[in-house]
């Protein structure tokens, strides 16, 4: 019997390896204690026990209300600031004096500062340990108000136990509430004068108003002088609310200043400005800006004693010796010295120290182009000649000429047939409309209406002349939404000249756009960041790591501003306040902002594009004329040439360079001087990048209609403008799409072809788009508001007290 054995190519099978098996721990033993990243982050996050998992929350807890309590113990006392309180009346019938004098006299052991002629004061508490600076602004006075806001720790609101608050009081918590609201108290002055049935039933109709503006809030009294001991100590404990604005940046209230002028002008100077530093550490090498006034050099620091100690002690009175230093903290041999070791703090190095420098100076030889060469020239003729290259099917024996112009005698005798039958037929339908019309006057004129007293006065305060740019106004916002972005093409002007800056797009969405293409020459004096995100966060991570040198939190100090006008000093004396906030890196640098806004409620009146407006953006106050866009993702944005009531819009100026978060107003000054507010939202970018795309539409009627081919006329009135607007592609109103094919004659007709039939009442409409850039009006300078009162403010959502 023959056995088989395998030949050559017989399959050979991989051997089992044999061994010891390896385990978890003979690869970490192998490893030599290298442990996978992943596997050290897995650990640090996940492997805890469930001990050290609640070791390390209630650590967590801990460490954030430390946090609290001491933010809550430094504000107000004798190392931190003082407690600085707005204290605002909601109402006509709230005594705003009263009220300040029960908070002065609330127990023997306050000691009462008065500035100012009495309307602004400091109250010392040693018993709570605290002190407090109360600020107050008169009514209707509201740049005096958003300025004080700006730097107020907490605003007291001071109700009327009936009513809350009026028509003037809710026009001011719209303001304060879009500018950024601090921590808030409220306060009712009054209630021990009503009935004693009513005060219940008052009670509770303003608890029930308060839900809608101040949701879970707690009410207190202001009527006795144990009411303003209990409502300090809720001040005094109440968590502080952040504004991310100010947070950021070092902040100072002037409680002091004095003016010296420059040996060269007595216009200009340096300011000396005494105050509280708050928010930051501030530099001595950073600008400082001076709400409503611009931004200014600090040429040093000085470090006087603080003029209102907690704890003071008297001191006897000395010869030559200022009876304002007889309340000190500490001795008179004492203050001296420490007078003469903190006099300077610290001063600019003017290597270090950041320029005023705003704009950049434009190059005229900058954008100078040199003359091409010859290879360049003949390079661009080729491509000409290959462009103008064009091939088209023509009947045998036509002529180029032919091809392009001629037509059908027929079709055009039927078409001025056509022509002349619509005419007759408008004519007759306009005079129809005449008659009509000539009719209804005399409709008008015989009815009879009531018996009214005709009022004199109201008519001879009416300007007509301010009526009729408002009904114009009226008339073009709502052509504008009936139509939008629809305009009649001239007669009397070439559409390709009057639209000359015009292009279409297939799409508005996804067609290119080289935003560097076309920039006016107010782009050569702006400035703009490689990537803004990337560097504001630098900036604010800089700001929490980095410890700066400088004047710290709650020192009081005097700042030598240089280079200031008289005014501003002038304005402080007259009762004004002065506010001043130190600026981050590049923010005195012109650029394009962008702000999200939404209209306010309560204004109604139409708001055109370009028109000046009077801005206040975070801690800064300016004029300038803005540009209104659609907010939307894409890369090009459609503007809009009146600002919408019911969508957020995107506003665009040329100011000053601000790191957002910060909150944007919008007001409208009218002719009597008075400001109404317009808008309010905050601040979205600052980025000249963007585009805002004016769109155009041009219509026409199609009055000869085929399969899929129509005659369109009264979009154009010569044969040029349709051949030079052929390449825009069409489209109807009824989502319809074509092209122009040819023209017609010589007086605008052309035939077009749609994917579709046209229906008889359809329009067609052509895009063109072009983009638009703000106006340079930037003005830092705002004037003062004349004072608004109840019967002069917009009319607000109606507040419901029943």
């Amino acid at each position: 019997m023959a056995v088989h054995r395998s030949g050559p190519l017989k399959q050979q099978n991989k051997a089992h390896k044999g061994g010891r098996h390896r385990g978890r721990s003979a690869a970490q033993r192998d490893g030599k204690g290298r442990v996978a990243v992943k596997v050290l982050s897995k650990k640090a996050r996940k492997e805890l026990s469930r001990v050290d998992q609640r070791h390390r929350a209630s650590q967590l807890r801990k460490q954030k209300k430390e946090a609290v309590l001491a933010e809550k113990r430094q504000l107000g006392s004798k190392d931190g600031p003082p407690h600085q309180v707005l204290v605002v009346s909601l109402h006509e019938r709230v005594n705003l004096g009263e009220a300040l004098l029960l908070l002065q006299n609330t127990d023997n052991k306050v000691v009462p500062v008065v500035e100012q002629g009495g309307t602004w004061f400091m109250v010392l508490c040693p018993q709570l340990k605290h002190r407090w600076f109360f600020t107050s602004a008169k009514s209707g006075d509201l740049h005096t108000m958003l300025d004080l806001a700006k730097v107020a720790d907490t605003i007291l609101f001071i109700l009327d136990p009936v009513e809350g608050w009026d028509s003037t009081g809710d026009y001011c918590l719209s303001c304060l509430f879009a500018q950024g609201l601090p921590t808030y108290s409220l306060a009712i002055q009054g209630v021990g004068g009503l009935p004693p049935k009513k005060q219940t039933e008052a009670k509770k109709k303003l608890s029930k108003a308060l839900e809608k503006r101040f949701p879970g809030d707690r009410l207190l009294h202001l009527d006795t002088r144990q009411d303003a001991v209990l409502l300090l100590r809720q001040l005094a404990n109440q968590k502080q609310r952040h504004l991310s604005f100010r947070d950021r940046r070092a902040y100072l209230f002037a409680h002091a200043a004095d003016f010296v002028p420059s040996q060269e002008s007595s216009l200009v100077g340096t300011l000396k400005v005494s105050g509280y530093v708050r928010g930051q550490t501030l530099d001595v090498n950073r600008l400082l800006h001076i709400v409503g006034h611009g931004d200014f050099q600090i040429k040093q620091i000085d470090a006087p004693a603080d003029p209102f100690p907690l704890n003071p002690r008297v001191i006897k009175a000395r010869k030559g010796l200022d009876m304002a230093m007889q309340v000190e903290g500490v001795d008179a041999d004492g203050a001296t010295e420490m007078e003469e070791d903190l006099k300077v703090l610290v001063r600019a190095d003017p290597a270090r120290q950041e320029s005023l420098q705003s704009e950049v100076v434009p190059d005229p030889m900058e954008g100078e182009q040199t003359w091409p060469t010859e290879e360049e020239l003949n390079e661009a003729n080729d491509f000409l000649k290959e462009r103008t290259k064009m091939v088209k099917k023509v009947p045998k024996g036509t002529s180029s000429y032919q091809a392009e112009w001629i037509v059908d005698e027929d079709d055009v005798s039927s078409i001025d047939e056509e022509e002349e039958e619509e005419d007759e037929a408008a004519e007759d339908f306009m005079e129809g409309e005449e008659s009509e019309t000539e009719g209804s006057e005399e409709e008008c004129e015989t009815m009879t209406l009531g018996e009214s007293v005709r009022d004199d006065q109201y008519d001879e305060k009416i300007d007509e002349e301010a009526e009729e740019q408002m009904l114009e106004k009226y008339k073009q916002e709502r052509l504008d939404e009936m139509f939008p972005d629809e305009v009649d093409t001239p007669r009397d002007v070439a559409a390709r000249i009057r639209f000359q800056k015009y292009r279409g797009l297939k799409s508005f969405r996804t067609s290119p756009w080289d935003p560097k293409e076309n920039l006016p020459q107010d782009y050569a004096r702006i400035f703009q960041f490689q990537d803004f995100s990337r560097t504001r966060k630098r900036i604010f991570k800089e700001i929490e790591e980095e410890e700066s040198e400088g004047a710290e939190v709650g020192w009081y100090v005097t700042l030598h501003v240089c280079g200031v006008p008289a005014s501003v000093v002038e304005s402080f004396r007259l009762g004004v306040p002065l506010v001043m906030f130190s600026l981050l890196p590049h923010e005195q640098k012109m650029s394009v902002l962008n702000m999200v806004v939404r209209r306010h409620p309560g204004n109604q009146e139409p708001v055109k594009s370009k028109e000046e407006m009077i801005f206040h953006c975070g801690f800064r106050r300016f004029r300038a004329s803005p540009l209104y866009s659609q907010h939307t993702a894409a890369d090009k944005h459609k503007a809009e040439r009146f600002l919408r009531p019911d969508v957020a819009l995107v506003v665009t100026v040329y100011a000053p360079i601000t790191f957002p978060p910060a909150s944007v107003l919008l007001f409208k000054q009218k002719p009597d001087g008075k400001h109404s507010l317009i808008a309010t939202g905050s601040l979205l970018s600052v980025d000249p990048d963007r585009m805002v795309i004016k769109r155009l539409v041009l219509s026409g009627h199609p009055f000869k209609i085929l399969t899929k081919m129509a005659v369109v006329r009264y979009m154009f009135f010569n044969r040029e403008d349709v051949l030079w607007f052929k390449p825009v592609e069409l489209r109807t109103k009824w989502g319809r799409r074509g092209h122009i094919k040819e023209p017609l004659g010589t007086h605008g007709h052309m035939k077009c072809t749609f994917d579709g039939q046209l229906k008889s009442q359809d329009t067609v409409l052509m895009n063109l788009y072009k983009r638009v850039f703000p106006k340079w009006t930037y003005d830092p300078y705002v004037p003062e508001p004349m004072p608004w009162s109840k019967e002069e403010t917009s009319p607000g959502p109606e507040v419901d007290m029943q």
